[in-house]
């Protein structure tokens, strides 16, 4: 058996573990092919809690049923390649045979970065119009997925929404799936940029509880013929903190080390394979997360290590020398980039396992 876990950026996981139940209203959607609250929602939560990966299994249970499926990440041009990707599906269901079904389709168009320019704005709905006619001739329908939308183009948001609106207001079997991080897509509702999507299922996605993660963890190890005692299970799902890539990469490095030393594991294999996993965090998710935080976040960041848990912006501000006020416009900084998150009134909290360890190491 090769390894199952899949450390990487949006890799699907053997199990995703505390997500029973997330997709059953899109799943019920799917069926219903209109109008159903489960087709436009939107995932966020913090970095490596596994958002990407929700899009993914979205994209998977929509191919099963034989819905098309448009998959973007929203850089710059996203809305452009989203409506090129329409029209080649489109192109390929109105050239096919009388009666041809599509199923399990992917056309994420990567190649075509360029914006929309605003006469051809029509043309993308015409083209969404079409294919979404072709679709509904099939019983099936197309779903678009846009992941990091709190990178976005507010313009190509607001255009994006739109139109997805008009499609179901003609009643067109189409589901929108949005992922980003929280402080930004709340900023996205609350401007005003695109109001049809205050009405999506916002799901906030949170770490699973420890004991499934260790549940996991010791059936995934028995099915690979590995011993791992109960406790050695718990140690390794307590070092992920729940958090789903951490729990993807220390299940990583735990089976290579009982590929590479013994299919009986020890704790030292255990030890050896959340220290791998931290250092893996630390360049994978922490310093990419600080590669933008300016000295003066930093010493924010700094102040809050201090604690053992949630920071106050008095204590924050005694620490740095602030005034009240310019700690909350730090706050409201450090909330946008998903380095730290609210944890009740007047507390803030790290969003990112292991940050504060780094902080406290002097690695940042």
């Amino acid at each position: 058996m090769d390894n199952p876990f899949r450390p990487t950026a949006g890799a699907s996981p053997p199990e995703l573990i505390g997500r029973a139940g997330v997709l059953d209203e899109f799943a019920y959607g799917l069926r219903l092919r209109s109008g159903a609250p489960g087709l436009l929602t939107i995932f966020t939560g913090a970095r490596g809690v596994g958002k990407t990966v929700m899009l993914g299994a979205a994209e998977d249970l929509a191919r099963t049923q034989g819905w098309a499926v448009v998959s973007e990440t929203a850089t710059k041009g996203f809305l452009g390649r989203i409506g090129h990707a329409m029209r080649r599906l489109a192109e390929e269901l109105g050239s096919g045979p009388q009666g041809r079904r599509l199923t399990a389709v992917t056309a994420a168009g990567f190649g075509f970065t360029t914006q929309l320019p605003p006469q051809q704005q029509l043309e993308w709905r015409e083209e969404g119009l079409r294919l979404l006619h072709l679709l509904e001739e099939q019983r099936t329908g197309l779903v678009i997925t846009v992941d990091e939308i709190h990178a976005a183009d507010r313009q190509e948001i607001a255009q994006l929404a739109a139109d997805v609106q008009h499609f179901i207001r003609a009643d067109l079997p189409v589901a929108l799936l949005f992922a980003g991080l929280p402080a930004a897509v709340s900023d996205l509702l609350n401007e005003g940029v695109a109001t049809f999507l205050r009405r999506a299922d916002r799901i906030d996605l949170h770490a699973a509880a420890v004991d499934e993660v260790q549940r996991s963890y010791a059936e995934t190890f028995a099915a690979g013929g590995f011993t791992l005692t109960e406790g050695q299970a718990r140690r390794a799902a307590e070092a992920t903190g729940g958090y789903p890539f951490l729990i993807q990469l220390v299940g990583y490095f735990l089976w290579q080390e009982a590929e590479k030393v013994s299919p009986v594991l020890t704790d030292a294999m255990v030890d050896q394979a959340v220290a791998a996993a931290r250092r893996r965090n630390e360049r994978v998710v922490i310093e990419a997360a600080l590669s933008t935080a300016s000295p003066r976040d930093l010493d924010v960041l700094r102040a809050m290590a201090e604690d053992d848990g949630p920071s106050t912006a008095g204590d924050i501000g005694a620490r740095i020398g602030a005034r009240p006020n310019t700690v909350g416009n730090y706050r409201t900084r450090l909330i946008d980039a998903g380095l730290i998150e609210p944890a009740g009134y007047g507390l803030v909290r790290f969003a990112i396992p292991g940050l504060r360890e780094h902080l406290r190491q002097g690695r940042a």
